[in-house]
């Protein structure tokens, strides 16, 4: 639950609920981050978007009007965050290698590495999805938000969010089968 303190409007005279920062970010952080994750930050770079999305929040809280959920709103940050970031990772000097299993690990260690292993496989593919098309997937599919709070949040008409889901399937579908196919050629006869 999200913590709201009575405030006065100037206007009105009326009592006017307001935001904690702190219970939001106490209540929202694990979603923002998974968020972020799913919009193509790399691991290495979302302490440092996850904070620029809380330094946005902390900016914009007064216009936050209530009219949505707060996880829409939040998402609709996120979204803009990871576009800036992906702009600005065309310099991007870090070389990512896959870890090794340790031979001896156990069976809740390899539990967790396939976990690790399908998290980064679905990075890849959602990598190849263009930013717009990849927003709509990453809400509807992951973050299971229904296609009028995509439209709200991107203010975008609801038939443009349905043609960009659909074209996100199939991209989705398509780059997963590049995958798989350059996978078994790697593997051999």
């Amino acid at each position: 639950m999200i913590a709201m303190v009575p405030t006065m409007t100037a206007e009105a005279g009326l009592a006017q609920p307001m935001l904690d920062l702190t219970a939001i970010h106490s209540a929202h952080a694990d979603f923002v981050w998974a968020s972020l994750y799913r919009l193509g930050i790399a691991e290495a770079d979302l302490p440092d978007a996850l904070q620029e999305v809380f330094v946005v929040v902390h900016r914009r809280l007064g216009s936050y009007d209530g009219s949505s959920k707060i996880t829409t709103w939040l998402f609709g940050i996120c979204l803009r965050v990871a576009a800036a970031q992906r702009r600005r990772a065309h310099v991007r000097r870090e070389v990512l290698v896959e870890e090794v299993p340790d031979a001896g690990a156990s069976s809740g260690a390899e539990e967790r590495l396939d976990q690790e292993r399908a998290r980064r496989e679905l990075a890849r593919v959602l990598d190849t999805i263009d930013l717009e098309k990849r927003a709509v997937f990453v809400m509807y599919e992951i973050e299971e938000l229904p296609c009028e709070e995509i439209a709200a949040l991107l203010e975008i008409p609801i038939g443009t969010v349905h043609s960009r889901l659909h074209r996100a399937r199939k991209a989705f579908q398509a780059a997963l089968a590049r995958r798989q196919a350059s996978e078994r050629r790697r593997a051999g006869p």
